[in-house]
């Protein structure tokens, strides 16, 4: 694939990539974001196949004007292929206010044609007799310099989804599910990205909340409530600002004092520094 993408992060080469686009009829469209790291989805790259190549968009370059994407995403007139694209429009929706019209889902044609093991690999492999190594789920797409094995990972999404949307919607037609595919689709259009919501009896399922005291555990609700706050407040995952193992250590923590909540499984020196006096706060009131 390392022939057939461009990546995209100047002003320059998203001319180029806007002309292309515009100017096709059917576009594969994938992203890559990272929810494992942070509290809200962070949107890292956008995959853009057309005709000619695939555009690696990279929406965390500085000076990338990619409003002209609204007007292709609900063109009635260019075709939108994704795979399981539900969280892509909502995150697409959530940071760029984008609507959508004119898709076509290979999961959901998958399932409704009866398919059961629904990977974008299985499929592929199923329809196509294409290999798909996927290994880089866990890839830090959130960090730049994005490596050439990165773009050519994160390409190979779209390469074949064209054809593979063939494949099923001749499926689809051929056993006339090509209305009930199109009701599944003008669903997908209207899915919203909704914030996470704290749970607040949740710090109870956290492992030795039993043998807590109920100061303690009075404490650890406090400290769970916080977590979840400074976590959405910073746009980190909850388990890289605490884990649960450090919340149950500083909810036993007695006469607690910044020195204290710096000890062995507590916080860190970064963390204590940063948070000590907030968590301070919650431990002595």
């Amino acid at each position: 694939m390392k022939n057939r993408w461009t990546f995209v992060d100047t002003p320059a080469k998203l001319a180029k990539a806007e002309k292309s686009i515009r100017a096709a009829p059917v576009i594969a469209f994938d992203t890559e974001y990272d929810s494992f790291r942070y509290f809200r989805e962070k949107l890292c790259l956008l995959q853009i196949q057309t005709e000619e190549r695939t555009w690696l968009i990279d929406p965390l370059a500085a000076g990338l004007d990619l409003s002209f994407l609204g007007d292709v995403l609900i063109d009635p007139e260019i075709l939108k292929i994704f795979h399981a694209g539900d969280n892509d429009i909502r995150i697409l929706k959530r940071d760029y206010a984008f609507g959508f019209r004119n898709i076509f889902d290979t999961h959901r044609a998958a399932s409704l044609l009866g398919f059961r093991l629904l990977s974008l690999s299985t499929l592929l492999e199923t329809h196509l007799g294409v290999t798909l190594e996927k290994k880089m789920q866990r890839s830090r797409w959130d960090l730049r310099p994005l490596s050439e094995e990165q773009l050519d990972y994160a390409a190979l999404d779209t390469a074949h989804l064209t054809d593979l949307y063939r494949k099923l919607d001749a499926e689809l037609h051929e056993k006339g599910l090509e209305k009930e595919a199109k009701r599944l689709f003008v669903g997908m259009t209207a899915v919203v990205w909704r914030p996470r919501v704290l749970d607040r009896s949740a710090h109870r399922n956290i492992a030795r909340y039993a043998q807590l005291t109920s100061v303690q555990k009075e404490r650890l609700r406090l400290l769970y409530r916080w977590r979840f706050g400074k976590a959405e407040e910073i746009n980190r995952a909850c388990f890289m600002l605490l884990s649960d193992s450090q919340l149950i250590g500083l909810a036993r923590l007695e006469n607690a004092s910044l020195q204290k909540i710096a000890g062995p499984g507590l916080l860190s020196a970064e963390g204590a520094n940063r948070f000590g006096p907030e968590i301070l706060n919650l431990l002595t009131e």
